[in-house]
Parts: structure tokens; C-alpha cells; sequence
């Protein structure tokens, strides 16, 4: 019987939010799970750390043999708590999610459970984001059964170093037809700012607010293949960042153009 593979789960909707609660029972019979979630919401932060506020870790009552804590900050810093308090060895994998709401195209750039997996990444651990595309009526048992498919299938055949796999479930409408690695798409919530004002003292404040901002998509995209009732899986490189072929096009003008500028 091979080796159960250890997986540290984190999310950004908050320690008490049900998707995490389906990713665990999803995952819990295939894996060893150690879960550090975020003591509340965190959604849209990002990969964003904290470090002007104490971080306050607190072991959480969870069924089995699961270890839990919550922590006062973001996804991101309950990976490095993970990884640097709690656990004394890396995990085989970060697992991060169930969200509630889209992570297809550019949303992936704001959201927490992303950066749960980028901070992974940074610290050399593989990870993969679960998604479902519905922020309201999200029906996470739906997708219950294939979540350790992809997690089964990620551990047996690793991704490639510096990759995470952002996962994301169409809307609970639509029946699943089977999956897709595909590329990011250009989707994205853009800002729509509401402008208030204070009832007592007058001046004025904002609610960003939100749109869907809408492109042309690829075909092979990850908006494209959700609308037609596919899972997407994209793998997303995060560890290298440097755009390779502008450096290799751009170096020698860039420098000898700005080097002679600069000469006094």
C-alpha cells in the first residue's frame, strides 16, 4: 500500500467557511491533512503578508485526526505558520479552497486562495486552488467528488517546479462534463466605485464595488471551457518571473541606450 500523501489545506473565506469544511471531507480519507485557515474572510488579498499586526494562532476543534489552528492574518501567512511553527516537515502539497466565487482569467491575480498556493510555491511546495464559479448558491457537494481526482492526480504526476494548478468548477446549472487543462483566460471583476456619503459629518467615502469585465476569451481558456460546463485547470508558473524573451530582445539596447544617457 503506498504512502498517504500529506496535505496542508488553507483557504481564504475563513477556518469556518464551508468550502474548506468540503475540502477536507473530500480529502480526508485519501489524505493526512493539517489545516491553517484564516480566523475570518480574507478574500482578495492576494499573496499579501502581514507585518504591522501581531500574528495570533489558535488550535481549532476538528473531526478525526485533522490538526486545525486559525491565524489572524492572510492565506499567505497561514502557509508560512504552516510551514515554519506548526509542521515539522514540508507537506506533499498546499491545497487551497473550496472558495466561494470565480477564480477563472486575471481574478486569480486578487485572490487569497491563489496566493495561498503562490506562497507555497516560494517556500518550494507544489499546490493546487479550488474554485467553484458560484459566489451565491455554491454547491460545494457537487464537486466533492472530484476534488481528490485532481488532488490524486497532482501527487502521482507532480507538477513542474515553481507551478501551481488553479482549479475552478462551472456554475452548479450546468452538469459537469469532464475536464480541461487549459490557459488563463482575461476575465476579470474590475472596480466600480460607489461614492457615499457620512450621514453625521458629510464627507464623502467609496465602496469600490465591482463589474464583470468581460474580453473576447481563447477558446482553449479557462472561461471559455467553464461556460461550456468543463472543470479548468490551468497550471500557472509563478517561479520564474522574469519575462525571458523582452530580456533577451531588449538587454544590449537598454543598457548601452541608457548607459550613454547617463555619461555626465
Amino acid at each position: 500500500m503506498s504512502k498517504r500523501p500529506h496535505l496542508l489545506i488553507t483557504n481564504d473565506d475563513g477556518i469556518y467557511a464551508p468550502g474548506i469544511r468540503h475540502l477536507w471531507n473530500a480529502l480526508k480519507d485519501f489524505a493526512d491533512i493539517t489545516i491553517v485557515a484564516p480566523a475570518t474572510e480574507q478574500s482578495a488579498v492576494g499573496v499579501s503578508i502581514t507585518v504591522r499586526n501581531p500574528l495570533r494562532l489558535h488550535q481549532v476543534e476538528w473531526e478525526g485526526q485533522t490538526q486545525a489552528w486559525s491565524l489572524t492574518g492572510t492565506p499567505a501567512d497561514c502557509i508560512k505558520m504552516g510551514l515554519k511553527v506548526i509542521l515539522d516537515k514540508k507537506p506533499d502539497l498546499i491545497v487551497s479552497g473550496i472558495n466561494r466565487g470565480s477564480n477563472a482569467g486575471r481574478n486569480l491575480m486578487y485572490s487569497g486562495t491563489v496566493g495561498g498556493t503562490i506562497e507555497g510555491i516560494i517556500q518550494g511546495v507544489p499546490g493546487i486552488a479550488f474554485s467553484c464559479v458560484d459566489y451565491f448558491n455554491t454547491d460545494y457537494q457537487k464537486v466533492e467528488h472530484y476534488v481528490p481526482l485532481l488532488v490524486d492526480y497532482v501527487v502521482k504526476h507532480p507538477l513542474p517546479s515553481g507551478s501551481l494548478l488553479n482549479v475552478n468548477f462551472p456554475t452548479y446549472q450546468q452538469e459537469i462534463k469532464g475536464f480541461k487543462l487549459t490557459r488563463q483566460g482575461k476575465e476579470f471583476w474590475a472596480e466600480d466605485p460607489l461614492e457615499r456619503n457620512h450621514p453625521a459629518e458629510g464627507h464623502s467615502y467609496y465602496w469600490l464595488g465591482a463589474k464583470l469585465q468581460q474580453f473576447e476569451e481563447h477558446e482553449d481558456s479557462d472561461i471559455s471551457w467553464l461556460a461550456r460546463g468543463y472543470i479548468a485547470a490551468v497550471p500557472v508558473h509563478v517561479g520564474e518571473l522574469t519575462d525571458l524573451a523582452h530580456l533577451n530582445d531588449a538587454k544590449s539596447h537598454f543598457e548601452n541606450h541608457l548607459n550613454l544617457q547617463a555619461r555626465p
